[in-house]
């Protein structure tokens, strides 16, 4: 090492038997050796690391959204803008993953598939409730997640809860727009149907930025997460096209067929039409 090296250095903690390490920090130990092969097989690492590391970034993803719903609906709506910025820019990493996933052609994947048993994606927890979050209500998902009382029930909370858009709905109610007063405080168990009034809210809106800035900026962050989301679906899809073909997926899905429907479903639909109806 240089002198200048040294000097530059020479202020570099290095005595940490009382100080808390970034390892310990991140707790990497439990974190690094997560990664548990069944098989042999090279690129079951891959498989295993992939996912785990969408399960963060969707933690997260659940973490900003939760925060978002809960200021919009305490009336702290700028305060949501980066919370769902952010949501967007995570969502933009986990579509990127599917491109690292689909390095692992079908010869590869096929001699670890079988060590899978019944585990699937299909089963990620976290998943399915980034679309409770979102809307998209599946009752009979819930039964996946029996086997653990305490996870049931969390996922059962988050099924009755308010999703996102059932609090921007709420906003324009609240600015006073005629909306269908049975879309305040619904059944939040049941999947959103589009509505005229909102519609009509929204067309409002966009028609009139400036005097509805708030809202038009809210709206167009939920397009920004929608449209995030379906290219992630989209992704995944023919990724999993390009590893099984149509193979049924290890959870017992359509695979493949199961990914195309649910591309069909919209979030945020009067958002979506009023684009054509503007």
């Amino acid at each position: 090492m240089s002198y200048q090296d040294s000097k530059e250095n020479e202020h570099v903690h290095t005595d940490f038997k009382e100080k808390m390490t970034y390892g310990e920090y991140l707790e990497l130990d439990q974190l690094l050796s997560s990664q548990k092969r069944l098989s042999d097989h090279h690129d079951e690492m891959l498989f295993i690391i992939i996912h785990q590391v969408s399960e963060l970034w969707m933690k997260l993803i659940l973490h900003e959204l939760q925060a978002a719903i809960s200021a919009i609906r305490s009336g702290e709506v700028q305060s949501a803008f980066k919370m769902l910025a952010r949501v967007t820019t995570i969502q933009n990493q986990i579509i990127h993953a599917w491109d690292v996933l689909s390095t692992l052609t079908p010869a590869e994947y096929i001699e670890f598939r079988d060590h899978l048993g019944q585990a699937s994606g299909f089963q990620s927890y976290q998943y399915r409730m980034v679309e409770f979050a979102l809307g998209y209500k599946t009752a009979h998902v819930l039964s996946i997640y029996k086997k653990d009382p305490e996870l049931h029930q969390k996922l059962t909370e988050a099924y009755q809860a308010p999703s996102l858009y059932d609090a921007a709905i709420e906003k324009l109610y609240e600015a006073g727009f005629d909306i269908n007063p049975d879309l305040i405080n619904r059944d939040y168990t049941e999947i959103y149907q589009a509505d005229p009034t909102v519609e009509a809210a929204w067309r409002e809106v966009y028609l009139n930025v400036e005097k509805h800035w708030e809202l038009y900026q809210l709206a167009e962050k939920l397009v920004d997460i929608e449209d995030s989301l379906q290219q992630w679906r989209f992704r995944h899809m023919k990724t999993v096209e390009r590893i099984i073909g149509h193979k049924m997926g290890t959870g017992g899905s359509s695979g493949v067929g199961y990914l195309k429907k649910v591309l069909d479903h919209r979030f945020f639909p009067e958002l979506w039409d009023l684009r054509t109806n503007l």
